[in-house]
């Protein structure tokens, strides 16, 4: 397949860890690439590389997402490329910051990152995708979604991810363009340092690496997989965890308080 078939995969958070194994493996699969990253020489050295190994044309721009007009320079550049048909939200910052403690800026930054610049990206390119009827989205969410003993920021932001991404799997039902969520766990990147966190103390036997990650979530894109979570081996749990999630919901409607609420 040429890659005027496959057409241009825009990854977010490029230059290192998870993004940087996107942008190789997609390379290899025949896409044209635009990266976007805070570290513009980390970008032009990834980006000549893969120019080198695959002969695809590599854009970079160097942009910092919790910026709003550096955010709003990226969705002008993706949302005016007609070649775009894959979108890879991966930019995201982390921290196990609590919410009394917390520094309010750095706080905010990551809601910014995590949150605004993930739904904007996503609002740029999805139209243009939808107009087409091709083409994917995939949003990297955590699998501390689920979980809030990390820190409550850093969860709400990703688990904003999880509900966002099956809201647009409705949305987009009736299409071809897929939409998907990827759960990564432990992961063996620089994100942990630039976290404040150390890697190095949770058990080894947790810790997946960034290419193996990326490899299973390209196998879970490929066979539809609208959430797929690398660490799980058995998928029944999280149908089950689903259905148990819908039925719950359903159980918070009635058209009068509980009894237990009578005064």
């Amino acid at each position: 397949m040429s890659n005027q078939d496959k057409g241009t995969a825009v990854v977010t958070g490029a230059s290192s860890g998870i993004g940087a194994v996107y942008a190789d493996r997609l390379a290899g699969l025949g896409y044209d690439l635009v990266l976007v990253a805070r570290r513009a020489d980390r970008l032009e050295e990834l980006a000549e590389r893969l120019r080198y190994a695959y002969g695809i044309k590599v854009g970079v721009i160097s942009a910092d997402l919790a910026d709003d007009g550096d955010l709003r320079r990226v969705e002008q550049a993706i949302s005016t490329d007609d070649s775009v048909t894959l979108l890879v939200n991966n930019a995201g910052l982390g921290g196990a910051q609590m919410v009394a403690t917390a520094d309010a800026d750095v706080a905010e930054r990551m809601i910014k990152v995590n949150v605004v610049a993930l739904t904007r990206l996503t609002r740029a390119v999805l139209p243009e995708l939808l107009a087409r009827n091709r083409g994917a989205i995939v949003n990297i969410a955590s699998v501390l979604a689920f979980d809030t003993s990390f820190g409550g920021i850093y969860s709400g932001t990703k688990a904003y991810v999880v509900n966002f991404t099956e809201a647009l799997q409705r949305e987009v039902a009736d299409s071809k363009v897929a939409i998907q969520v990827v759960l990564p766990g432990a992961t063996r990147t620089e994100f942990w340092e630039v976290a404040g966190s150390n890697i190095a103390d949770l058990p080894a036997e947790i810790v997946m690496t960034a290419d193996d990650l990326v490899d299973a979530a390209l196998v879970g894109l490929a066979k539809g997989e609208t959430v797929t979570a690398p660490g799980l081996s058995d998928p029944a749990g999280l149908e089950s965890y689903l259905g148990a999630r819908q039925g719950f919901f359903g159980s918070l409607l009635a058209g009068k308080p509980a009894a237990r609420y009578a005064a």
